[in-house]
């Protein structure tokens, strides 16, 4: 009635909690916050909002992506340009579904990204209430995809869960981590107990009696190589003075790319997947490989029978039996490792003429064999190479303007980044990576590459993208669909199906987000509008357009 105070509204779960203890979200924020992270992507939700309140308090940034995809990849890409763990943020039941897709793909290419969603009450029955978001089980999906998926039991365990991801993240091969904190637990209220953090590790060295016999063979061999995968990127300077000390050429995986730049005249770029190289592996008498699994997803077929001799230097020890065995085992961390190795082998590697004849006789060779593959999109790659400067940013999608054209064909230095989803092979992945990398450090120049098919599984990104406000470049190589699909098909006698996409003003949905568009019918027009656009704040989406198959 009129002139009488409003009673005060029910308590409900959300309400502020009394202050004399933590809720299990803060004390996750806390955590999280303890272990050096100040960027989260994520979408708000129902469940997760106990998280969200304290984000501020504890100078955690967030970026909220418009699909739960999108902020895994985001955070993936964070997590490869920045080098610290990518942290996303879900709520309940589909929202963590959502980013399953990218948490395969951080666990294929062996990417630190931390996962955290809320899940059912501590005590929540096996059987189906119809509680908001109820699944069987969280944990259970997230083991398929990730290293660990683990629901916390009480408020200290929180703490203790986050301290085992960043210990795992540390010591062992950097893959993705799941958190699940139970709903009842987000809210409810606990002393505040020590922040439990990871404890300062000294990286693992390779066994000496391994490293002693890997100088010994590296320095009688007659046909040295050397393949590099991603967990070689933190060793990029001892990898080169490796190879030229011993006059090794240097293939990579796409992970590894621009590790050693691939200008350099040992530098077979990313070459495994070609027949050429792949017949110079096998013939190598010893072959180093470092941080890579030398997998079928990086040679497009299985690896060839090597006949020489096969040290292999990774982290994880179960690389040295997956795959092709080692021979000579050395567990470690890569720069410690090499570092190791260089220390017992001559430094003085000379100028290896025939070793450089010889890459540049493969290299011909391997274009010559793609060559009527890759010949039209050879002038735009090169009007790319042309603009971005030696550290820019590269993003990249499963689409063939990007493992046909780019990978084997836009060089990368070792102060850029190509980043790829190797593997797991997943689409959509340029954009909302190329946000990710973009929030990672602002005034580096990012570029994202993607084919239209691709581009439409995260479009909505680029609204994303336009609250940022930085230069971003989205350069879509636009075929009309599923180009690789539609080859395949074809290669197969099959009629092509569900590969032909109607055509979408892409320049224009760029515009309508808020962003810039434009098409690029030349590699000159290409130049100037990539130039414009590094320039110009927020998404400027500029189509390729490709010659369909008649």
């Amino acid at each position: 009635m009129p002139g009488h105070p409003l009673p005060e509204p029910p308590a409900t779960p959300h309400a502020r909690p009394p202050r004399n203890g933590l809720t299990g979200g803060e004390t996750l924020v806390r955590a999280l916050a303890a272990h050096g992270v100040t960027q989260a992507f994520g979408i708000p939700g129902t469940h997760n909002l106990e998280i969200y309140r304290h984000l501020a308090a504890h100078r955690i940034d967030h970026l909220n992506p418009r699909h739960e995809q999108g902020a895994g990849y985001a955070a993936d890409a964070y997590a490869r340009v920045s080098g610290r763990p990518g942290v996303a943020i879900t709520t309940t039941g589909p929202a963590l579904l959502n980013i399953a897709a990218a948490v395969g793909q951080a666990y294929s290419d062996s990417v630190p990204l931390l996962v955290v969603s809320p899940g059912m009450p501590l005590h929540h029955p096996r059987q189906s209430t119809g509680l908001l978001h109820e699944m069987r089980s969280q944990t259970e999906a997230l083991r398929g995809v990730a290293a660990v998926s683990h629901r916390a039991a009480s408020a200290e365990e929180i703490g203790v869960a986050v301290a085992r991801a960043f210990t795992l993240f540390r010591t062992r091969r950097p893959r993705p981590v799941h958190i699940e904190i139970p709903l009842d637990l987000l809210t409810a209220v606990a002393p505040a107990g020590p922040v439990r953090t990871a404890p300062p590790l000294s990286p693992a060295t390779a066994d000496p009696e391994a490293l002693s016999a890997a100088a010994a063979a590296l320095r009688s061999a007659a046909r040295p190589g050397i393949v590099l995968g991603g967990g070689a990127r933190g060793a990029a300077a001892e990898c080169l003075r490796l190879a030229v000390a011993l006059g090794a050429p240097v293939v990579t995986s796409a992970n590894g790319k621009g590790i050693v730049a691939e200008t350099h005249p040992l530098s077979l770029g990313v070459s495994l997947h070609s027949r050429p190289v792949r017949r110079w592996l096998a013939e190598r008498d010893v072959v180093l490989a470092v941080g890579t699994e030398l997998a079928e997803s990086d040679l497009w077929e299985p690896l060839p029978a090597l006949g020489g001799t096969l040290v292999r230097a990774d982290i994880d020890p179960a690389q040295m039996y997956a795959g092709p065995p080692a021979d000579i085992p050395l567990v470690g961390d890569a720069r410690h490792t090499l570092r190791s190795l260089l220390a017992v082998l001559p430094e003085a590697g000379g100028a290896h003429p025939e070793a450089h004849r010889a890459v540049a006789a493969l290299l011909e060779e391997r274009n010559a064999g793609t060559r009527s593959q890759d010949a039209h999109l050879l002038p735009y790659l090169a009007a790319i190479a042309a603009v971005l400067p030696a550290n820019a940013v590269l993003t990249s999608d499963s689409a063939q303007c990007c493992y046909y054209g780019a990978i084997p064909h836009l060089p990368v230095a070792p102060e850029g980044r190509y980043l790829h989803p190797t593997g797991f092979g997943t689409l959509g992945y340029a954009l909302p990576a190329a946000i990710g990398a973009k929030t990672a450090d602002p005034a580096r120049p990012v570029v994202a590459l993607s084919g239209d098919g691709g581009l439409q599984f995260s479009v909505q990104e680029l609204a994303t993208a336009v609250q940022l406000r930085l230069p971003l470049p989205v350069v879509v190589f636009d075929n009309g669909g599923y180009g690789e699909i539609r080859d395949e098909m074809a290669s197969r006698g099959d009629r092509p199906t569900a590969v032909d996409l109607p055509p979408v003003d892409l320049p224009a949905l760029a515009r309508a987000y808020g962003g810039h568009g434009v098409r690029a019918d030349s590699p000159e027009a290409l130049a100037g509008a990539l130039r414009r656009a590094l320039d110009t704040p927020g998404p400027t989406l500029i189509t390729v357009p490709q010659e369909l198959p008649r």
